[in-house]
C-alpha cells in the first residue's frame, strides 16, 4: 500500500464510504421498508443521515419502518459525532492503545488544528452529547406525551432530538416540524440543540471549563459572538422577508411569526428542520439563506458549510486591507497569514464545488434554476434544506448530490489536501506585481 493511500484524509474517506455503504444495505433489507425502496433512494437516504444533511427523497416516517428509522438515527449519530469517536471508544473499553495514526484520524475527523488530547476530547464529547440529548429529549416530551402517547412521544423526543443536536434534521413527519410551528418547548428544545452542536465541542468545553470571556479561547470568542450576532440577524431579516408572504409567515398570528422566524434562522445554517413551506418562500429569502447555510456553524461541529470562523476571518482580512493595515486582529489577538490562505482556499474550493454541482443539476434537470442551485447548496453545506424539490429529481441529480453531501462532510480542503501533488520547493522565483480588481 503506498503512502498516499495511508494518509489520514484518504482512510477517513474510506471510512465513511464504508459506513455509507454498509447503512445503504441495512435500509434495502425488507425489515426496513414500508414499501421498495430504490438503491439509489437508499443509497442517498444513508448519505444524508450519515453526513447529517437531512435530504429526503421519500418520507422517512412513511416509507421506513421503526427498524429502518432506528438505522437512519445510527447513521445520523455516528455521522454527527463522527465514526472514528465511536471507534476510538470501543478501543478504549478493551484496553487497546490509541496510535499516533488513528489519533490523527480523529483529528482530522472532528475538525481539530493538533491531535494532542483528542482521546480526552471523544470522551468528553460523547459523554456530554448523550446526556444533553436526552435532557431536551425529556423537556420535548412534555409537549409531544400528551399529543401522541407515551410511546410514540417518547419515540418521537428521541429521534428528534439527535437528529437536532447532530443538526441533521430528518422528522418523522411529512410537513416536517411545520405542525409544530405555534410550539414554544418544541422551538427553544430543537432550537437550543442546533446550537449546541453546531457551535462545536472545543467551544463547549472551553465554555465549560472556563466561565470568563477573558479567559476563553480566540476560537471560542468568535464562535461565541459571530453565533449571536448571524442568528439575531438572520432572525430580523426572515421576519422582514416573509412577513407578507401569506403563504409562509403572513398568516401567523405575530407570536407565531416570532417562533418561526427565529427557528428558521437557526436551522438554515446548520440543521434541515423547518417550521414554513420552504418551497413558498420568497426568492429574496431563499438567495439569503443561501448564503447562511455557505456560511454555516462552527468547526468541529456537527454543521457543515464553510464554518463560520471562516468566514469571520475573511470578512476581518477584507477589512484589514481596505484600512491599509498589515496585521489581522480579532479580540487582541493577531492572525497568522498562513490561517489567512488556508481561509481562502476552503472559501474558493467550496464556491466551485456547489457552483459546479449547481450547473451539473441544470443540466440534467428542467426546473427553474433558484430552488436548483437552493438544493445543491443545502447538500454541499450538510443543512437538509429543500424547496420541496428532492422527491422530484431524477437518479442523476441525487447522485451530484451525494456527492456533494460527501464532500461538505469531508471537507472540500481535506479532498484537495487527498488528490494534490505535495512537494517541497528548495528555490524562489523572481517576485513580480500583477493587476488586480
Amino acid at each position: 500500500m503506498n503512502k498516499k493511500s495511508m494518509e489520514p484524509g484518504v482512510i477517513l474517506l474510506a471510512v465513511y464510504l464504508s459506513a455509507i455503504l454498509f447503512g445503504t444495505l441495512l435500509l434495502k433489507l425488507p425489515v426496513s421498508e414500508n414499501a421498495p425502496l430504490s438503491w439509489v433512494d437508499a443509497l442517498f437516504t444513508a448519505t444524508s443521515a450519515f453526513t447529517v444533511t437531512g435530504l429526503a427523497v421519500v418520507d422517512t416516517g412513511t416509507e421506513f419502518t421503526l427498524f429502518g428509522e432506528l438505522v437512519i438515527l445510527l447513521l445520523i449519530q455516528m455521522g454527527g459525532l463522527g465514526i472514528m469517536s465511536f471507534s476510538v471508544i470501543i478501543f478504549m473499553l478493551l484496553g487497546k492503545r490509541i496510535g499516533m495514526k488513528q489519533r490523527m484520524i480523529v483529528q482530522q475527523a472532528l475538525g481539530q488544528l493538533h491531535y494532542g488530547g483528542v482521546i480526552k476530547l471523544v470522551r468528553n464529547l460523547l459523554l456530554f452529547s448523550i446526556a444533553i440529548e436526552l435532557i431536551v429529549a425529556a423537556f420535548l416530551a412534555i409537549d409531544w406525551v400528551p399529543q401522541y402517547g407515551w410511546g410514540n412521544g417518547i419515540y418521537y423526543s428521541i429521534f428528534h432530538s439527535v437528529s437536532a443536536f447532530n443538526n441533521a434534521g430528518f422528522g418523522l413527519w411529512p410537513d416536517n416540524m411545520m405542525g409544530h410551528a405555534d410550539s414554544w418547548i418544541i422551538t427553544i428544545g430543537i432550537t437550543s440543540l442546533i446550537i449546541l452542536g453546531g457551535i462545536g465541542f472545543t467551544v463547549l468545553i472551553d465554555l465549560y471549563e472556563n466561565r470568563s470571556f477573558r479567559k476563553w479561547s480566540l476560537h471560542t470568542k468568535i464562535m461565541v459572538t459571530a453565533t449571536i450576532g448571524l442568528n439575531a440577524f438572520a432572525f430580523l431579516m426572515i421576519l422582514l422577508l416573509e412577513r407578507g408572504n401569506m403563504a409562509t409567515l403572513g398568516a401567523m398570528p405575530f407570536t407565531d411569526q416570532l417562533q418561526a422566524s427565529w427557528f428558521q434562522a437557526v436551522t438554515t445554517r446548520t440543521a434541515g428542520f423547518n417550521t414554513i413551506d420552504m418551497g413558498a418562500i420568497n426568492p429574496q429569502t431563499s438567495f439569503f439563506m443561501m448564503i447562511l447555510m455557505f456560511i454555516g456553524a462552527g468547526s468541529g461541529s456537527t454543521a457543515g458549510g464553510i464554518k463560520l470562523t471562516t468566514f469571520i476571518v475573511m470578512a476581518a482580512a477584507m477589512v484589514t486591507y481596505i484600512q491599509g493595515k498589515k496585521d489581522i486582529h480579532l479580540f487582541r489577538r493577531t492572525i497568522k497569514p498562513e490561517y489567512v490562505m488556508r481561509v481562502l482556499s476552503i472559501t474558493m474550493i467550496a464556491a466551485f464545488v456547489v457552483v459546479t454541482g449547481t450547473f451539473l443539476i441544470n443540466v440534467v434537470e428542467d426546473m427553474e434554476f433558484l430552488p436548483l442551485m437552493f438544493e445543491a447548496v443545502s447538500a454541499f453545506a450538510t443543512v437538509g434544506l429543500s424547496m420541496n424539490l428532492t422527491p422530484m429529481l431524477g437518479d442523476p441529480s441525487k447522485l451530484i448530490l451525494i456527492v456533494l453531501m460527501i464532500t461538505g462532510k469531508v471537507g472540500p480542503l481535506t479532498l484537495a489536501y487527498m488528490f494534490a501533488r505535495k512537494h517541497e520547493a528548495h528555490y524562489k522565483y523572481p517576485a513580480e506585481d500583477v493587476l488586480t480588481g
